[in-house]
C-alpha cells in the first residue's frame, strides 16, 4: 500500500453525525456482523488506537482492517456495507423469475395438481420440473429457500387464505345511513341528558323529580348468539393454579363432557346500557316474540322502542309481524343491512362476553350454566356500562332533540 493513501487514512476524521450513527451500529443486536465490525473499527483507529492494537484485540488480519479503513476515507457509512459487485452472482434469471411469480399467482388446481394451495416444497419442485421445460434452464436446482425468498421479495404469499365477504345489498349505503343516524341521535340524547344534570337547576338533582320525567323512545340493539356449548371437566383440577410457582396458569383436563348448546338472546338499552337477556334452548319466532314481551313489560307504555337487528328470518316472520301489528306503534325495527352485521353495537357486547365470560367457562349442568349468567347480567345491570359508537359519527348531522 502507497504511502499516499496511509497518509489520508490516518487524516480522516468523523464528524458528530457520522460518530453517533456508526456508535449506534456497533452498538446493535440486530445489524450484519460484518457492519458491527467495521464500526467497531472506524471507531478504533478515529480515537487514536492504532491499526496493530485493533487486529489483536478483535482477532483479525491488519489487512481487514486497511481495507474497511481505505474505504472510510471517502465515506465512513458507506464503508460499512460491501462494494458494489461483491459477492455470488445470481444465475437465476429474470425471466425465470417473473416465470416462477407468475406459477406462484396460478391456483395448482388450473395445473391440474390436486392441492388447493402452494407450499414453497411443492412450488420449487413444480419449477424444478418444469421451468427448464419451458426454456429457463436457471430453475433445474431452485430450492424451496430461494423460491421464500423471490417470494418475500414480492410481497406474494401464495400459501395464505384470506375470507372476505362482499355485501349484495343495493340499499346498504341507505341502511347503513340510517344505523348511523340512530346513533347519533342517541348520542345526542346523552349529550342532552348529561347537560341537565350538570345543570344548576335544583330540579334536576332532585332524583324522584328526575325519574317522573320518563323517557318517551329508546334504542335497543339486539342479536341472538345461537350454539354455545356447555361443557363439564371430565376429570378433576389435579393442577391448580399456586402461590408457590410449580403452576403459573390454571390447568384441566383436556376431555370435556358435554350438555348440550343453548341460545343467547340479549338487547342492549344504548341509553341506559341496561341488559335484557334471555337464555333458551332454540331461537325461532316465538322465543323472539317473548324476547320482545319482555321490553314491552320493562318499559313504559308511553315509550317508543327502536330495536336495531339484522336480517334473521325470525326477525320478519309472519308470527312476528302478527305480534307487531298488535302492538302497532310500540316497535320500530332498524335493521342492518345484508352481511353487515357488524353495525350492530351488540356485537362488542357479544365479544366482551365470549372472551370475560365464556370462552373458558366449565359447568357441572345446563342449571348452573343458566344461573351463572344470570348471575353475570345482574352484577352488569347494578353499574351499567353505556355503549357508544365512533365509526362515521363525524359525518352523521341531525337536528337536535
Amino acid at each position: 500500500m502507497s504511502e499516499t493513501v496511509r497518509r489520508k487514512r490516518i487524516r480522516f476524521q468523523l464528524s458528530d453525525k457520522q460518530k453517533e450513527t456508526l456508535e449506534e451500529v456497533a452498538r446493535s443486536r440486530t445489524e450484519k456482523h460484518s457492519r458491527v465490525m467495521r464500526a467497531k473499527y472506524i471507531l478504533d483507529f478515529t480515537s487514536g488506537i492504532s491499526i496493530k492494537k485493533i487486529s489483536d484485540t478483535y482477532g483479525v488480519h491488519r489487512v481487514t482492517i486497511e481495507r474497511t479503513l481505505d474505504k472510510a476515507v471517502f465515506g465512513p457509512i458507506e464503508a460499512l456495507d460491501d462494494l458494489k459487485g461483491r459477492g455470488r452472482k445470481g444465475v437465476i434469471s429474470d425471466h425465470a423469475k417473473m416465470w416462477m411469480l407468475h406459477i406462484a399467482c396460478t391456483n395448482p388446481m388450473e395445473l391440474e395438481l390436486p392441492y388447493e394451495t402452494w407450499s414453497m416444497e411443492k412450488l420449487a419442485s413444480y419449477c424444478k420440473e418444469h421451468g427448464p421445460k419451458k426454456g429457463y434452464s436457471s430453475l433445474c436446482n431452485i430450492q424451496k429457500g430461494t423460491v421464500c425468498k423471490l417470494l418475500n421479495k414480492s410481497n406474494i404469499k401464495p400459501f395464505k387464505v384470506k375470507y372476505y365477504l362482499d355485501s349484495t345489498d343495493p340499499d346498504f349505503e341507505s341502511k347503513m345511513t340510517q344505523v348511523l343516524l340512530t346513533y347519533k341521535q342517541v348520542q345526542l340524547q346523552l349529550e342532552k341528558q348529561k347537560k341537565e344534570e350538570d345543570s344548576p337547576d335544583p330540579e334536576y338533582f332532585d332524583k324522584s323529580v328526575q325519574s317522573d320525567k320518563e323517557q318517551e323512545w329508546t334504542v335497543v340493539s339486539y342479536d341472538e348468539k345461537p350454539g354455545v356449548q356447555m361443557t363439564e371437566t371430565k376429570g378433576d383440577t389435579k393442577y391448580p393454579l399456586s402461590c408457590n410457582g410449580k403452576n403459573t396458569t390454571l390447568s384441566r383436563d383436556y376431555e370435556y363432557i358435554r350438555h348440550g348448546t343453548i341460545s343467547i338472546l340479549s338487547g342492549i338499552d344504548l341509553l341506559t346500557g341496561h341488559v335484557h337477556m334471555h337464555i333458551r334452548d332454540r331461537h325461532r319466532s316465538c322465543e323472539f316474540i317473548d324476547f320482545l314481551t319482555t321490553l314491552d313489560n320493562y318499559y313504559p307504555p308511553e315509550t317508543t322502542i327502536e330495536v336495531i337487528l339484522d336480517n334473521h328470518s325470525i326477525h320478519k316472520s309472519k308470527e312476528t309481524r302478527a305480534y307487531l301489528e298488535e302492538h302497532s306503534g310500540r316497535f320500530t325495527f332498524i335493521f342492518t343491512p345484508t352481511h353487515g352485521s357488524w353495525l350492530n353495537l351488540i356485537e362488542v357486547f357479544f365479544s366482551k362476553l365470549q372472551r370475560c365470560f365464556l370462552k373458558n367457562m366449565r359447568v357441572k349442568s345446563k342449571e348452573e350454566f343458566i344461573q351463572r349468567m344470570i348471575a353475570y347480567i345482574e352484577e352488569l345491570n347494578r353499574e351499567p356500562v353505556i355503549f357508544r359508537w365512533k365509526y362515521k359519527m363525524d359525518t352523521i348531522e341531525v337536528e337536535t332533540l
